[in-house]
């Protein structure tokens, strides 16, 4: 039996491919490769890069050749060679240095990367598009010196080392998560660099590195040790603080006054040593950059893919450069010219030239006989999913003695077609990995996995190559990304990470005040630190930090402004009373619906069948670790003999549509039809496309019911529906009218539930007492709310963004007919599409002309609320099969629509926007693997209001992707919860704010539940003693806080321990006062356990003071008070225990014996 690696290093062996292999190690110096078509260009330069005895680097003519081309090579030599060269993809800029933007972050990491990797040891295979070569860059050797070298025991200065990391592109930010991040916190330093697959932690001892360890972003623990290591740089221009300087000096004498005054901001950067945007396209005029690609791969091969397309490419991009430079000369707009950025297509050909090189012309003839090799291939047929005609086809090609290998995207996907072949009684091998044998009889087919984005038939070795879009018409495989970002599960956690002097605070007992921040006061026990919150009237409140549980941060509906509570009224009281009431008639009506549910006897779904497997396994991407939950509960649920009713919340792109196809599929197996329930009718045809798509190997029939059916159409699928001829449907609420009869409905899937009409949830409501029911809902909803509705819904929340979700760049412009040129012209050059946001229907037309006038060639619609149904539906349509380049829009951009082409979102006048809008806006770009675009465009300064100035430079903080976005998040997942939660509870969460509203909710349902919650106590400690964060252990303010509430906020012992360890990790060994904290916290949890209200120390006495419901034995505590000398107990419920003067461990030991004591 025959293996796919077996089938490839056959025919690699003969002919055209072992007459390159003698040239190559024969030393010839410029080889030409002709005839390769699709797949075969892969192969023959993994042959060379097997046989060269050399480094290989390899130019396209464009960046989407590069990329499926790195993918094909790579998945070549894992298939050949067990440990193979590493392939290197060198990214294009993507970015026009005409427009006053820097690349985006990880395309800048990227190239840098690339760029180290070239200068360390070991075989490596690089492969650049000719404007990802073209690029003018410093020498290996200044590279190599932005490279930090780190060794234990070795002498560096922390300070050093964080300006080094500074220059080389890395961002302070803590905690530590993503690459290219760094923070130095006292004598801890903390890295991510994108060479490594861990953050780095170096411990210093003065100015000697001590210790290094790794450590993972999530939990923020070391994970292990480290030796020697080598941090990357994270953009390929590192220009220092005394660049920029030079810069601002040398500036002003290379460009006359009237273009100069648009360098204002720059040059006032500059002269302060720091970044300003697109410098990477200005500092080459005092600091040229000499160099360039072919200076790092001097020992290398070259393969030229195309020479003439290469040569033509680079043109046409010069051309187009040049023009952008004129039109900016002549706007008296400093820019440097493009040959002074980028090398003219000549020159690359000339560099190349240098070379010893393979070149590869699929059609060429050119180059002398002797140093020729016609590789005889040609390209596959497509087949489009029409499974039919291969199979007629695979008849063929066996009688003709052809060896046929199909190359699918998964195991799944493999297995399947593995199945559907065994159908058609064609023998076929399934080859499960490189190395293993493959399973089934013999015959000349083989169906294995891997990346190959095109197919190819090799006469000499009667090979056909199949990829997986030439059976099935999927092209776009998508790279996955070498570093994923962390998942911040615990994002949205109210642990002040984002709290500012300013901002709304609720108190459990005061009620809705200010924040003002953490003041320091001097007591007899020396300084103690506590947080300022201001109420109406100005009146003040000191919250000791050890109490920072009794504090959130304000958070509710789209921002609003709450009325600062009065300290001492009654009105919160009051506020609290109203809210409780409602929350436990809502909560009763939920449990009721839960209750009736319980005893409605369902359908009970048999386990998984093989076919669901290979359903599941056909997916592309692994599953997030939330995903994977939600399935669990999903398939438990169908399994359970009563009707499922369950709601998956998140975001758009979570994947919600992932799990609700499994569970189709899961109900179809077991013989029971489907319905998917879409609001639009846009978004049914979308639902139903991606459904049409994942079920083409299997026998599903597929159908959908809207208003893109004929009536004759609809008519048959009505009856096909109530004959069991159709196995799944997807509609809009027509799927709900009385003429819609099922054979055997098993299960229904509702997209949206919230955006249908009353009468229509009152039909889905009757549908639920007797099928299993799917909800789906883009309203992310907060860990916390979760936590409160368990027990009354069966919910799953999906918060981790897909593995390979790349950040959308956000860039805050001035408006310029030019930038909106340029931004669209990338993203078209790209084959994507873009929004245009334009929020006034009156203009929005004169908008479009505006838009069109700038790009002749775009194709563009129009879309606003004041559209009929039917026009809005077909325009939205068209951007969905991509009939449109861009779409003008209002905010009526359909929420739901998934569109993985449209990566670039422009906002006009984005300054009449909040930050959560904005936000929300921005989520309709980067729902694919691809990178996104967000431009924010407003007017000049001098046309900007007061108010619109603030908030813009809110919207320059949210540009960040920091802290603004986090705000935003959590204000968009609030105004979400509403929609679970119904009107009237929109109201509460503003009365109380977001985290209050949830703990009132969860204990009205353990009250509901008869699970009797704990009576609620304040309990106070005061024990005289000095518990505190000293600053000159974390001197930033807003992390003190943060660890204040963390450590107030421990739920037990255990979370107590993990902080502590985290804390020494992080921060180094903590002084006496931060374990006092700590013991403080450890005692809180104590007596909140035993319902003690408080703990008091006063010189040598300590005085415990007890509630009715305290846990503690009546025997016992009279028994210590006889025993003790000078004990005393009134009756009142306070006890009084002489206590001699000890150090701080020994009193809580102490009064930890005392209450060990008199426990229950």
């Amino acid at each position: 039996m025959i293996s796919l690696k077996r089938t490839l290093e056959a025919a690699l062996q003969g002919g055209a491919f072992e007459r390159l292999e003698e040239m190559l190690r024969g030393g010839a110096g410029v080889v030409t490769v002709s005839g390769a078509a699709g797949g075969a260009k892969a192969l023959a330069l993994a042959k060379a890069a097997l046989c060269g005895q050399r480094p290989l680097a390899v130019i396209t003519p464009t960046g989407a050749e590069a990329q499926t081309l790195a993918e094909e090579i790579r998945f070549c030599l894992d298939l050949l060679v067990p440990v193979p060269p590493e392939v290197v993809h060198l990214p294009e800029l993507e970015v026009d240095p005409y427009r006053g933007l820097s690349p985006h972050p990880e395309i800048a990491a990227a190239r840098a990367w690339a760029l180290w990797r070239l200068l360390q040891e070991g075989p490596i295979v690089l492969v650049a598009s000719a404007r990802a070569a073209a690029v003018r860059l410093h020498s290996p050797g200044r590279f190599l010196g932005r490279c930090l070298t780190l060794v234990p025991g070795e002498e560096l200065s922390p300070e050093m080392a964080c300006e080094h990391l500074r220059e080389a592109g890395y961002l302070e930010d803590d905690p530590v998560t993503d690459p290219g991040e760094f923070s130095l916190r006292g004598g801890i330093l903390d890295i991510f660099p994108p060479n490594l697959e861990q953050p780095v932690r170096l411990e210093f001892f003065g100015d000697r590195i001590e210790s290094m360890r790794l450590f993972d972003p999530d939990s923020q623990r070391s994970t292990a040790r480290a030796g020697t290591l080598q941090i990357a740089p994270m953009r390929e221009y590192c220009a220092g603080a005394e660049r920029l300087r030079r810069w601002a000096g040398e500036a002003p004498a290379l460009w006359s006054a009237p273009f100069l005054s648009h360098l204002e901001e720059e040059l006032a950067l500059a002269r302060h040593g720091e970044r300003f945007p697109a410098c990477e396209f200005l500092l080459p005029a005092v600091d040229p950059p000499e160099h360039t690609l072919f200076d790092y791969v001097r020992t290398h091969r070259l393969a030229l893919v195309e020479r003439a397309a290469v040569h033509s490419t680079l043109e046409r991009h010069h051309a187009t450069l040049y023009e952008r430079f004129v039109d900016r000369t002549e706007a008296q707009k400093p820019v440097l010219a493009p040959e002074r950025l980028f090398l003219a297509a000549d020159e690359l050909i000339a560099a190349a030239d240098g070379f010893d090189r393979i070149e590869l012309e699929e059609l060429g003839v050119t180059g002398p006989e002797a140093s020729r090799v016609y590789l005889s291939s040609q390209p596959t047929r497509k087949y489009h999913g029409n499974i039919r005609e291969l199979i007629a086809d695979i008849g063929k090609f066996r009688a003709a003695g052809e060896t046929l290998a199909f190359v699918l995207t998964n195991p799944g996907r493999a297995e399947r077609f593995h199945d559907i072949l065994k159908e058609y009684d064609i023998p076929a091998h399934l080859c499960r990995g490189a190395e293993a044998e493959p399973t089934g009889p013999t015959g000349n087919v083989l169906v294995g996995t891997g990346a190959l984005h095109a197919g190819c038939f090799l006469p000499a070795a009667n090979l056909r190559l199949l990829a997986n879009s030439d059976v099935f018409d999927e092209t776009d495989l998508g790279l996955r990304p070498k570093k994923t970002k962390s998942a911040r599960r615990n994002l949205f956690l109210s642990d002040f990470r984002d709290l500012k002097p300013g901002d709304y605070v609720v108190h459990v007992d005061h009620g809705i005040g200010m924040f003002q921040g953490l003041q320091s006061i001097g007591l007899q026990e020396g300084a103690k630190e506590f947080v300022l919150l201001t109420y109406q009237n100005d009146a003040r409140l000191y919250v000791p930090v050890e109490r920072l549980d009794l504090i959130q941060k304000y958070s509710s509906m789209g921002g609003t402004r709450p009325t600062l509570d009065r300290l001492g009224g009654t009105s919160w009281a009051r506020t609290k009373t109203r809210i409780r009431k409602s929350m436990r008639d809502m909560a009763e009506e939920l449990l009721k619906l839960y209750a009736q549910r319980q005893t409605i006897p369902g359908h009970a779904f048999a386990p998984d069948t093989t076919w669901q497997r290979e359903f599941e396994d056909a997916f592309e991407f692994e599953l997030t670790r939330d995903q994977a939950d939600a399935l669990e509960a999903v398939k438990t649920d169908m399994e359970a003999p009563r009707p499922m009713d369950r709601l998956i919340c998140g975001d758009v792109g979570y994947g919600k549509t992932e799990i609700a196809m499994r569970a189709a599929f899961k109900a179809i197996m077991d013989g029971k039809q489907v319905a998917m329930l879409a609001p639009t009718t846009v978004l049914a045809f979308q639902h139903y496309n991606t459904l049409a798509g994942r079920f083409t190997a299997f026998p599903v029939r597929t159908r959908l019911l809207s208003r893109f059916r004929s009536p004759r159409e609809q008519k048959q699928i009505l009856e096909d529906l109530e004959t069991g001829q159709v196995d799944l449907v997807v509609g809009t609420h027509r799927l709900l009218s009385k003429d819609v009869k099922f054979k055997d409905l098993g299960l229904l899937i509702v997209d949206e539930e919230q955006r249908f009409g009353v009468t229509h949830k009152e039909r889905i409501k009757q549908m639920k007492t007797r099928v299993d029911v799917l909800t789906l809902t883009a309203t992310p909803i907060p860990r916390t709310l979760n936590m409160a509705l368990l027990g009354m819904r069966d919910m799953s929340t999906i918060e981790t963004p897909p593995k390979n979700r790349l950040a959308i760049q956000t860039s805050v412009l001035k408006y310029s007919p030019d930038a909106v040129r340029s931004a669209i012209e990338m993203e078209l050059a790209r084959n994507g599409q873009v929004y245009y946001l334009h929020n006034r229907v009156e203009t929005i037309h004169s908008a479009a002309a505006k838009v069109q006038q700038l790009i002749p060639e775009a194709r563009i619609g129009v879309a606003h609320g004041q559209m009929n149904e039917r026009d809005l539906e077909r325009i939205m349509l068209r951007f969905v099969r991509n009939e449109l380049d861009v779409l003008v829009a209002t905010t009526i951009i359909e929420n739901g629509l998934d569109i993985p082409r449209a990566n670039t979102l422009i906002v006009d006048r984005a300054d009449l926007y909040g930050l959560s809008q904005l936000y929300q806006l921005r989520g309709r770009v980067g729902r694919s693997d691809r990178r996104a675009y967000a431009y924010l465009l407003i007017p000049s300064d001098e046309a900007l209001s007061e108010v619109a100035r603030k908030r813009l430079s809110a919207i320059r903080e949210f540009s960040d992707l920091g802290t603004g976005f986090r705000v935003a998040a959590l204000d968009l997942e609030i105004r979400g919860a509403g929609n679970l939660l119904g009107g009237e509870q929109h109201g509460h969460i503003e009365a109380v704010g977001f985290d209050l509203y949830c703990q009132l909710l969860e204990r009205a349902v353990e009250e509901l539940r008869g699970e009797r919650p704990e009576e609620e106590i304040s309990a106070t400690i005061n024990l005289n003693l000095d518990i505190r964060i000293p600053e000159i252990y974390i001197a930033d303010s807003g992390q003190r806080l943060r660890m204040y509430k963390r450590v107030s906020s421990a739920a037990d012992t255990e979370e107590l321990d993990l902080l502590r360890r985290e804390m020494r990790d992080r921060f180094g060994p903590y002084p006496e006062p931060v374990e006092n904290l700590f013991r403080y916290a450890r005692l809180r949890q104590e007596i909140l356990a035993l319902q003690i209200p408080s703990v008091e120390k006063n010189r040598d006495q300590v005085f415990f003071r007890f509630a009715d419901h305290s846990k503690v034995d009546a025997q016992k505590l009279l028994a210590l008070v006889m025993r003790r000398d000078g004990a005393t107990f009134s009756p009142q419920g306070l006890l009084a225990l002489d206590v001699p003067l000890l150090p701080p461990p020994q009193v809580f030991d102490r009064i930890h014996g005392i209450l060990e004591e008199i426990r229950l």
